[in-house]
C-alpha cells in the first residue's frame, strides 16, 4: 500500500473522507475540473432515505451498526433517522469532510460512510454537525474554518475524549479520486505520533496533525470490509 500524503484536514473530521493509495492524485487534477465552490444542495442529498441509512450502517460490522443511531443529511443538516441502543452513531459524510486543501472539498459525488463510537459521538461528531450546518447555511470554506476555530477556542466544541474512534469499513464509499481501503480512525487532542510509531517505515499506523482543530488523527488500515470479506 502506498503511503498517503496528507495536509491539514477540514472536518470532520474527518468527519474526514480518507483515501489511500492513489487518493492524492486529485491534487494534480486540472484546475478546470476542480470544485471551487459549493454545488446546489440537491446534489449532496441522497433521495432515498432508506438507502442512506443502509449506506451509513455499512461503515461498521452489523454487530455494531444494527444497534447504532443513524443520521441522514437533510437540507438543514444531519437529523436522526434511527434511534440507537449501543452509543454508536453512523452517518454518511459528504465532501466537506475532506482535507481543507483537497480539490474535491466541494465535490457532491463524495460519500463516506462512518460509524463513531460513544466517545467520538460526544466529542468528534459535534464538529462534523457544526461544519455541516455552517456550509449548508452558505458559509464559505474560510468562514467555516474561522467559525470552527472560534468554537474550539471558546470550548463550545469539546476536546477529543479518551478512546474516541470510528469505523470506516464500507465497500460502498464513493471516492472519485482514489481507491478506498477499510480502516479505523482514532481522534486525539494532544499526542505525539511518534509515540504510536505512526508514519514510520513499515508501520501500519498513519497520522496527521490537524493543527487548526488542535487534533491528531491516527489511521489504522485493516484487512476486512464490514461485511467480513477481505480487502484485496
Amino acid at each position: 500500500m502506498k503511503r498517503m500524503k496528507v495536509g491539514s484536514v477540514a472536518v470532520r473530521g474527518i468527519a474526514l473522507v480518507l483515501l489511500f493509495g492513489a487518493a492524492r492524485q486529485g491534487i494534480a487534477q486540472d484546475a478546470k475540473t476542480a470544485f471551487t465552490s459549493m454545488a446546489p444542495i440537491d446534489q449532496y442529498l441522497i433521495e432515498n432515505r432508506d438507502s442512506e441509512i443502509d449506506l451509513a450502517r455499512s461503515a461498521a460490522p452489523a454487530s455494531i451498526s444494527r444497534d447504532a443511531e443513524v443520521m441522514v443529511l437533510g437540507r438543514h443538516g444531519y437529523e436522526t433517522a434511527v434511534q440507537g441502543k449501543n452509543g454508536f452513531v453512523c452517518l454518511v459524510e459528504r465532501s466537506w469532510s475532506s482535507p481543507i486543501d483537497d480539490p474535491d472539498f466541494w465535490n457532491p459525488k463524495n460519500r463516506a460512510p462512518i460509524c463513531h463510537n460513544r466517545a467520538a459521538a460526544r466529542s468528534y461528531l459535534p464538529r462534523v454537525l457544526k461544519k455541516t450546518d455552517l456550509v449548508l447555511s452558505g458559509r464559505t470554506k474560510a468562514q467555516m474554518m474561522e467559525a470552527i476555530v472560534a468554537a474550539i477556542d471558546n470550548k463550545e466544541l469539546p476536546a477529543m475524549e479518551s478512546g474516541a474512534m470510528c469505523y470506516m469499513l464500507s465497500k460502498q464509499i464513493v471516492a472519485p479520486n482514489g481507491r478506498w481501503h477499510p480502516h479505523l480512525m482514532f481522534f486525539v487532542s494532544q499526542s505525539d505520533p511518534a509515540a504510536w510509531g505512526a508514519n514510520q517505515e513499515g508501520s501500519p499506523i498513519m497520522a496527521f496533525n490537524d493543527s487548526w482543530e488542535h487534533m491528531i488523527v491516527f489511521l489504522v488500515p485493516v484487512r476486512k470490509w464490514s461485511d467480513g470479506t477481505s480487502d484485496r
